[in-house]
């Protein structure tokens, strides 16, 4: 090829990374997250209507003031650690059946009637975890659904 050949495919190339970039950042972001099939929002919607859910304002009231309730973020480690509601402790979502009994009295005086918030990014993992929750017998588990970005939008407590 020569090098007026070589100019025109890099022209070409540099071009189409620039429109195809275009096209992506056209996208909602909502679009770009969902790299997965739509079985896995059936999922979750299955799951948010056999389960207690809240939006932002009623989790507002709950972390200004929790009583004995426990509040669980399910996001993973560096995802908390980047910022998270106050008063809420991580538990990843993976890892939630195993971690949860430390916090509720295991081995000595199980509560499982404890009041368990579940917050994650969007309200998904949340919804899949207190689903999980409830089948291994917990009665009183709700999944906060909302934005985590938009309560920090709102001015709600964020520890950074």
């Amino acid at each position: 090829m020569s090098h007026e050949g070589e100019g025109y495919m890099n022209q070409f190339v540099t071009s189409s990374m620039v429109l195809g970039l275009g096209a992506v950042l056209s996208v909602p972001p909502l679009a770009l997250a969902q790299n997965y099939p739509p079985v896995v929002t059936q999922k979750v919607q299955a799951a948010q209507k056999q389960v207690k859910t809240i939006g932002m304002e009623e989790y507002r009231k709950v972390v200004e003031s929790p009583g004995d309730a426990l509040i669980v973020d399910v996001r993973e480690p560096h995802e908390y650690a980047a910022g998270y509601v106050p008063g809420a402790i991580n538990i990843p979502r993976g890892l939630l059946e195993f971690q949860i009994w430390k916090h509720v009295g295991f081995p000595a005086n199980i509560e499982m009637g404890r009041t368990v918030y579940l917050q994650c990014q969007s309200g998904n993992r949340a919804s899949l975890a207190a689903q999980s929750l409830a089948e291994l017998g917990f009665t009183h588990t709700t999944a906060v659904v909302m934005s985590l970005e938009d309560w920090q939008k709102a001015g709600h407590p964020f520890v950074k």
